[in-house]
């Protein structure tokens, strides 16, 4: 069964995960669309990016009528998918995204003034205060590599601290977030399309617990998993490294469907 998103409580915090890095926040009744992939990973249809049967019924029809943010983590094709944004730019009041991505919004027709970039460190606020914070990842949506930046968001508000990491590898970062904003009611973790190969661009298994125990939220919840293969380990292996990570860390772990709406 397919929730209705159009209606949802106003005075709630919410939390819906639609497979992948693709989720979505209503915080302080403003509704925050993040990484939203919800037609094609590829440029091109069928090359890559083959998408797990019963994991796609959410479509830019079924999201919110009115999108008050719309933040994109960087301009990876499993992040930033412009038939998607294209379909929701009617609804989208502001986009936030990292330094260079914005002309890709510009050029799907998105009015530039909506369009908010930052740099690592910088800060847009509006009754939501939006951290764009370092990653260590990479960039760019054809040949040319890192011509745009990429980013971790911490999202704020005055009743509530939102991190997301992004893509990208371990490092220090964790534990001067943790410091910097402590007190993270939430952490959403990259947790999947690993390999040996790419250890120093995405979380690996046995990190995982090391970030969110420097990190320190009060809860964490693990994504970039569960709707398509980018990588070759078992699709269900990410949620038993969320599991492990959690006994690791100390930190309760939350575990949702796609399109379950959590409060939080």
């Amino acid at each position: 069964m397919k929730n209705d998103l159009k209606h949802l409580p106003a005075d709630k915090d919410l939390y819906v995960w639609f497979g992948h890095s693709s989720f979505m926040l209503q915080l302080s009744g403003q509704i925050i669309l993040v990484d939203p992939v919800l037609i094609s990973f590829s440029p091109v249809s069928g090359i890559v990016g083959k998408i797990f049967p019963g994991t796609d019924i959410y479509k830019p029809q079924d999201m919110p009528d009115r999108i008050d943010y719309l933040v994109v983590s960087h301009d990876h094709y499993d992040h930033l998918d412009h038939k998607t944004v294209k379909a929701l730019k009617e609804r989208v009041g502001k986009v936030i995204c990292p330094l260079g991505v914005g002309e890709n919004f510009e050029h799907w027709g998105y009015d530039k003034d909506k369009i908010i970039e930052l740099d690592w460190n910088e800060d847009y606020s509006s009754g939501i205060t939006f951290h764009c914070l370092p990653t260590r990842h990479f960039s760019g949506r054809g040949l040319k590599r890192n011509s745009t930046q990429r980013a971790s968001w911490l999202i704020e508000t005055p009743a509530r601290k939102v991190f997301y990491s992004g893509d990208g590898g371990y490092g220090e970062r964790f534990k001067r977030i943790g410091s910097q904003y402590n007190g993270i009611d939430l952490a959403i973790m990259e947790n999947g399309q690993y390999d040996s190969n790419w250890s120093q661009i995405h979380t690996m298994p046995h990190e995982l617990g090391i970030e969110v125990r420097e990190l320190q939220p009060k809860r964490f919840i693990t994504v970039h998993h569960s709707k398509v293969a980018l990588a070759n380990h078992a699709w269900d292996e990410p949620r038993e490294n969320e599991q492990k990570a959690a006994q690791e860390s100390g930190v309760p772990l939350i575990t949702c469907c796609i399109g379950q709406i959590l409060e939080l």
